[in-house]
């Protein structure tokens, strides 16, 4: 692999999926690198990385590279599907000085980018790693929803839900509000911990975040159905303290 010492891979947050909401940081970002790559589970398919990077970017620039998004029974498979995306992608930076990589929402929370960064540094010593932060799916869905995040001293914790139910479960028996990620497919579990919490009523979730298909709703709504994999949920505490109750 290439050493080049001027390269440089920066990680751009596009947010949840509507375009507006791409920092005028990361637009100038995506627009000084010579090549845009976006993230594929398969190189014939358009994601939504893709989708918003379009808005700013010619199509010239734009190059998918398929990462094993969704490999999680093996263990192998995963990595060697890592293994040849980070050799794309360190092919890229030895034919251009500078590759951007776009992820939606912010490239250091729960991101592909994390990963390929760790790569990278192995492959192309001397790379020069930055990354721009994008606007997160809990902060669209608070501003589409009104929930409030935070007030005050609470805290906020935010959990995926891949890592199971129980993780949700400790979450909300502790205090402050709790944004739960990837929720979808294990929408009839995550109803049943809200209620058993105590925090169905004032709960809310959203998926397709700025896009033609959003859904925004109740989670009381929640019927068990199975719900886009990357669904948002917001659980906020009760609050009784009336204005600045919680300073």
């Amino acid at each position: 692999m290439p050493d080049v010492m001027s390269s440089r891979l920066i990680g751009v947050g596009v947010g949840p999926g509507d375009p507006e909401l791409v920092t005028v940081k990361g637009v100038n970002a995506l627009r000084a690198a010579e090549v845009v790559v976006v993230p594929v589970m398969d190189s014939g398919e358009r994601g939504r990385a893709e989708a918003t990077v379009a808005h700013y970017v010619s199509g010239e620039k734009i190059v998918r590279v398929v990462f094993a998004l969704n490999e999680r029974s093996d263990r192998g498979r995963r990595e060697a599907a890592w293994d040849a995306a980070g050799a794309r992608v360190a092919e890229l930076l030895g034919r251009h000085g500078s590759v951007a990589f776009a992820t939606i929402g912010d490239p250091n929370v729960y991101s592909t980018f994390t990963y390929l960064a760790q790569t990278i540094a192995e492959l192309v010593p001397g790379v020069v790693v930055e990354s721009v932060p994008g606007i997160t799916a809990m902060q669209d869905l608070a501003a589409r929803s009104g929930a409030v995040l935070t007030e005050g001293t609470e805290p906020l914790t935010l959990v995926p839900v891949t890592a199971g139910a129980a993780v949700l479960e400790e979450a909300l028996a502790g205090p402050g509000t709790v944004v739960a990620y990837k929720f979808g497919r294990q929408a009839a579990e995550v109803a049943g911990a809200l209620a058993r919490a105590g925090r169905l009523d004032d709960a809310v979730w959203g998926s397709a975040l700025g896009l033609p298909e959003e859904s925004v709703r109740p989670a009381a709504e929640l019927d068990g159905s199975p719900l886009p994999y990357l669904s948002t949920l917001i659980a906020p505490p009760r609050r009784d303290g009336g204005r600045g109750g919680k300073l």
